[in-house]
């Protein structure tokens, strides 16, 4: 039998397990004010959330929004060309720490993600030039409001396929997560500035205007050249970007100062590039910000179309905020014209205005008003007929066949100014043009602030089609802007070799948003031109604000050459419709 101790002698262990239980509940609340603080969880950002594409492959089966809908059975697919992107609106900024990509077969090799305050500037979190496809979950570093998978290499002839598209983090920015730009239309100085015939009024002011048709130069080509903000108040500065004008600097530095007197350099290069540069991991703090420039790329001075500041603090002013992006495919129609009219009438006007009086680009003809060169044919289209016919008292370049410097021929050419301008979404139209030596006809805009003094190409030109009769197998599409325009535009052309494209009807369209343009002919894409691509290596865009339809049957001009003993005239230029969606 055994025997149970006595119920006083077990007190004593009681007690002490007690005191043993109450030091370690001391000793933890005492620890805990210590403990690190727990990493908030990531959430998934992005889905249903806002998405737009460089391309579709087909924007009905293959939409955008499909990589963003949580739905693995569907996917966007883009059109089969480098480079393609998918960005995605998280709605406000927030830290981003991991992105999961379900590829489809038609996967990158080459890409990158990255992320952006603003949709337009981005910085890389990621680069791979070794892409596997299948599902790729990658984590990165990042701060923005916008996340984009920026297509490079694809794996196969197709473009790119993503089942899902799908971004984690955490809402706010953490650290850095409240910048914002702090030099828009703060006061800016100069060592010099330009006032001339090379460049007019290009004082410190249109650095920091978030205008990027305008720019500030040195009246000086010497160094050193420099240009600095006022932030109003102490700021800590964490990205400067420069969108340079060709007079670039090769070496500079980045400065931050409390005075405008006493600079500290925050960064320093020898080996600047030009076009633009975006500087990030900044960390300086002062109230003005300064390039100071020792080495120019050549003769001239320096000259920055924009220099932006970003970070914390300061005393920033708000900039206008781009117009809203549409979704592709774009499917609400805020202007179209059928040309059903009857035969011989002039088109709607309340739709379209004429635009009379000598072309530009040396051109030949003269544009008349009424209805004899530009009329419905009362067969569902507008005509637009080029002739020989001379228009007596007008002033033409000389034409080689008559040796005249009267207009010889005459021609049509409407635009929407005043009537429709827009910005941004899908812009098509169906045409046959015309197609013998000489002959111009193009569908195309022009930035609505033409018609209020801004001068070409300041205004920005986007040519949704031109055709010149000597090339008959191709069509073109072009940007023009202040740093590339003429025959230096950038564009690309569409060719169906052995074919005329004067013998049949084809649709010509671009979409168009803040970060791309994407155009088509009879639906299939062939040029897309990427806003970050193009600043990085031609220069400033200049597409974010509203442009008016122009068509036009031109004759002569630098581009297609004179008309010679092979031209036949008159030539009509058929219009089936115009329409815009949004």
């Amino acid at each position: 039998m055994t025997t149970a101790p006595p119920a006083a002698a077990a007190r004593p262990h009681r007690v002490l397990t007690r005191l043993l239980t109450a030091l370690v509940l001391a000793l933890g609340a005492l620890l805990v004010p210590f403990a690190p603080a727990a990493p908030a969880a990531e959430s998934l950002l992005s889905q249903g959330k806002t998405v737009t594409a460089s391309s579709t492959e087909n924007g009905v089966a293959f939409p955008a929004s499909a990589a963003v809908d949580g739905n693995a059975g569907t996917r966007w697919s883009s059109a089969f060309g480098d480079p393609q992107w998918l960005q995605v609106d998280l709605g406000a900024t927030a830290t981003v720490s991991r992105v999961v990509l379900q590829w489809e077969a038609a996967y990158a090799t080459g890409f990158k993600l990255q992320t952006s305050a603003d949709g337009s500037t981005w910085t890389d979190v990621h680069t791979t030039a070794s892409g596997t496809g299948g599902t790729q979950n990658l984590t990165v570093n990042g701060t923005g409001r916008y996340v984009r998978m920026y297509g490079t290499a694809r794996a196969t002839q197709y473009g790119y396929s993503l089942w899902e598209f799908q971004v984690y983090g955490t809402p706010g920015g953490g650290t850095g997560g409240g910048d914002v730009q702090l030099s828009y239309n703060r006061p800016a100085v100069a060592s010099s500035s330009q006032n001339d015939g090379g460049c007019g009024n290009c004082t410190p002011s249109k650095a920091v205007d978030q205008d990027p048709a305008t720019r500030w130069a040195t009246s000086a080509w010497s160094d050193p050249g420099w240009i600095y903000v006022d932030l109003g108040a102490t700021a800590t500065v964490h990205k400067v970007v420069l969108q340079w004008d060709p007079a670039y600097a090769t070496a500079y530095k980045l400065q931050v100062s409390g005075d405008a007197v006493n600079w500290t350099d925050i960064y320093s290069t020898t080996t600047g590039k030009g076009f633009k540069e975006t500087v990030s991991n900044l960390n300086g703090t002062g109230r003005y910000v300064r390039m100071y420039g020792t080495a120019r790329v050549g003769q001239y001075g320096y000259s920055l179309w924009e220099f932006q500041v970003f970070g914390t603090g300061g005393s920033p002013v708000t900039p206008p905020p781009l117009p809203p992006n549409p979704t592709f495919p774009a499917g609400r129609l805020v202007f179209g014209d059928e040309f059903n009219g009857s035969n011989g009438t002039a088109p709607d006007a309340g739709k379209w205005t004429t635009d009379p009086g000598a072309g530009v680009n040396n051109e030949l003809e003269y544009y008349t008003t009424g209805n004899k060169n530009l009329y419905q044919d009362g067969t569902g289209n507008l005509v637009i007929e080029a002739r020989k016919e001379v228009t007596p008292g007008s002033a033409c370049p000389r034409d080689p066949l008559s040796g005249s410097t009267v207009c010889q021929y005459t021609s049509g050419r409407i635009n929407t100014s005043g009537h429709f301008d827009f910005t941004y979404g899908h812009a098509e139209a169906r045409i046959k043009v015309t197609g013998t030596q000489g002959l111009w006809p193009a569908f195309w805009m022009l930035g609505s602030d033409f018609k209020t003094g801004t001068p070409w190409p300041y205004s920005g030109e986007i040519d949704v089609m031109e055709h010149v009769g000597k090339v008959a197998d191709s069509v073109y599409s072009t940007l023009h802007a202040p740093a590339y325009n003429g025959a230096g535009g950038y564009g690309s052309p569409y060719t169906l070799a052995g074919t005329d494209f004067a013998n049949a009807f084809h649709t010509y369209a671009v979409d168009w948003d803040s970060a791309h343009m994407t155009f088509y002919v009879d639906g299939n894409a062939f040029f897309t031109v990427d806003r970050t691509a193009l600043e990085a290596t031609r220069g400033p865009w200049v597409y974010d604000h509203p442009f008016y339809l122009i068509l036009n049957n031109a004759v002569g001009g630098d581009w297609p050459g004179a008309p010679d003993a092979t031209t036949v005239l008159p030539q009509k230029m058929l219009v089936d419709y115009v329409r815009v969606y949004q």
